[in-house]
């Protein structure tokens, strides 16, 4: 696939907006609109008993409080690893001692250019964050045993293939 060209039709806080042409393989040309994402990065922070989730509104989809694992947007130029440590801190109060880097995924390629890396966060201990002003965050401490049962009510990608992945081990 080429990329013939690309504007810039809105320019906000998070992500930019364009409309890009692209020439196919097969000589097709097509126009797209492409949100524009820095990437993000999804937190599995898990002890012997439990896995660690936030409660929080997300208003695009109407929410008052979608249950996910923890989760941040890189700022620019930041490596993904020191997003999650910051995040973990940030949102759940915790820091890790052991991190391992479970999967990078799109998180809705018709439209949107964002890559999530979804790391694994054991050996967790305090640490001390701060929220970010417009974030209201309630922690869930999810006992392992109830983690098939939660499943059926997270609609959260990210969210989803982390507890798959995790409970496939």
């Amino acid at each position: 696939m080429e990329l013939l060209g690309s504007e810039k039709v809105h320019e906000g806080h998070t992500v930019d907006v364009s409309v890009k042409r692209y020439r196919r393989v097969d000589g097709t040309e097509v126009d797209r609109q492409v949100i524009e994402h820095p990437g993000s990065v999804a937190i599995l922070a898990y002890d012997d008993e439990a896995v660690y989730l936030v409660r929080q509104p997300r208003e695009a989809v109407e929410a008052d409080g979608l249950l996910e694992i923890p989760a941040g947007t890189l700022e620019p130029g930041e490596d993904p690893l020191e997003c999650a440590k910051r995040e973990l801190a940030e949102e759940v109060g915790l820091a890790a001692a052991q991190w391992r880097e479970l999967k990078a995924v799109h998180t809705s390629p018709g439209v949107l250019s964002e890559v999530a890396t979804i790391f694994a966060a054991t050996e967790l201990s305090a640490a001390s964050g701060e929220l970010d002003e417009d974030e209201q965050i309630e922690v869930v401490r999810l006992p392992r045993a109830e983690i098939e049962r939660t499943l059926a009510e997270i609609t959260d990608a990210t969210t989803v293939i982390a507890l798959l992945m995790f409970a496939g081990q």
